[in-house]
């Protein structure tokens, strides 16, 4: 055993190899520090006309095969990405293949809104199971449901605790959590009984694709810090709509906390307007240096224990729901 509690490399790694792709690099590197592992050795390139190819430098015939890469922009590339990496792993005869996929693109495509429309999370879910995969990692779909559209197993992942211990050690007092639309309440509850904190609800419109008017709140917010918890931060519409509402209010500090920061479009622009305490997010998603340097309010978690246990536990054929018991 390492130091800190961890499996020695030589107590670990016999059968289990990790990769990542080029959307996940570093997030691999870390888990891969955490199971105590060298990370798996392929090589991605590009041909001149755009199609990419990827060849295995390790050994993998009967080896149990993890590969991390988020389906993030530019979400076709990535995807297209990990469904070769799993094909070549399938060819190269692994005996078990696992996508982990911290960041799922496509996952608000899960319904059809209106007609003669796709569900393409039910497509991407598909084209997984084709290309070889054998079960899928995630974190935090924008739908729960979609688990639902795989044929084989899925572990779904929140980083629900780690979002919230990260503000129980910061000691915020008169905290009240608000969920910044109805369709967030189940996140938002769960939120709000880990920090201790009262839950109070937006109602909003949606405008166009990526904008929305904040209607009205349902809770008190008066004289309170206020935090907001969602799945992710795309154009950040949303979250900035309902700041003002709860400024209006009276709340006298707002805090933003979301699983995967995909900071889209405009999103920083309205971030930095926003005048919001602290903006928190993890690194399912490679923040991008730009994002960075401008939101000085940014705190980024990570993920990488959390997926690497996950991991080691599916390796081991243990229960990983009992991570969040």
């Amino acid at each position: 055993m390492t130091p800190n509690g961890q499996k020695s490399p030589s107590a670990f790694d016999n059968g289990i190899v990790v990769f990542g792709g080029s959307a996940s690099s570093e997030l691999t590197d870390k888990i891969c520090k955490y199971l105590g592992l060298q990370r798996g050795k392929a090589i991605t390139s590009t041909f001149p006309d755009g199609e990419t190819l990827i060849k295995l430098d390790d050994d993998v015939r009967g080896k149990d095969c993890f590969v991390v890469q988020a389906t993030c922009p530019p979400v076709n590339d990535r995807l297209m990405e990990l469904l070769i990496f799993i094909d070549c792993l399938r060819r190269a005869s692994a005996k078990r293949i696992t996508a982990v996929i911290p960041y799922f693109g496509y996952a608000r495509q899960d319904r059809k809104s209106e007609g003669r429309t796709p569900i393409t999370a039910k497509l991407v879910a598909n084209m997984l199971t084709k290309a070889g995969a054998d079960r899928v990692l995630t974190m935090n779909l924008h739908a729960d449901q979609i688990q639902g559209f795989f044929d084989i197993p899925v572990d779904h992942l929140t980083a629900a605790p780690l979002l919230a211990k990260h503000f129980v050690e910061g000691n915020l007092h008169d905290a009240v959590l608000v969920s910044p639309d109805v369709g967030n309440i189940k996140f938002g509850s769960d939120f709000a009984a880990r920090i201790g904190g009262e839950l109070a609800v937006v109602h909003k419109r949606r405008l166009t694709g990526d904008a929305t008017v904040a209607v009205s709140i349902i809770g008190n917010v008066d004289g309170r810090n206020v935090m907001m918890f969602d799945d992710m931060i795309t154009t950040a519409g949303t979250v900035c709509e309902a700041a003002k509402l709860v400024r209006k209010h009276g709340a006298t500090g707002i805090y933003v906390a979301a699983t995967h920061g995909v900071f889209a479009g405009s999103a920083v622009e309205r971030l930095s307007a926003a005048n919001l305490n602290e903006i928190v997010v993890t690194d399912t998603i490679p923040i991008r240096a730009e994002v960075k340097e401008k939101l000085s309010n940014l705190t980024i978690l990570s993920v990488a224990d959390l997926v690497g246990e996950a991991i080691r536990r599916i390796h081991e054929h243990r229960s990983v729901s009992a991570l969040f018991c």
